[in-house]
């Protein structure tokens, strides 16, 4: 399962937030989205689980609660949307 993570702190690396993950299970792979243009955090990420509950008890655990400095916001991901390049 796929997961969100947003409200992130910007300093956070994905190392840390697999680390915070992988006490509620498996962790298949850690995503913070980066601004393009700078290269700096967009505070907010993906983190995949291969066990659907343990990712289900991870929303449960973290959603809302403060790492960081942050309250995060823990929910599955919805699928990604294609959209037009803006020129």
């Amino acid at each position: 399962m796929k997961i969100y993570v947003g409200n992130l702190n910007y300093t956070t690396t994905e190392e840390q937030l697999k680390a915070a993950f992988s006490q509620y299970g498996s962790v298949v792979s850690v995503a913070i989205i980066n601004d393009r243009n700078t290269g700096r955090s967009r505070g907010f990420g993906f983190v995949e689980m291969e066990n659907d509950d343990e990712a289900r008890t991870a929303i449960q655990e973290l959603n809302g609660k403060e790492v960081w400095g942050r309250n995060l916001t823990v929910n599955e991901a919805r699928p990604r949307v294609e959209r037009r390049p803006s020129y």
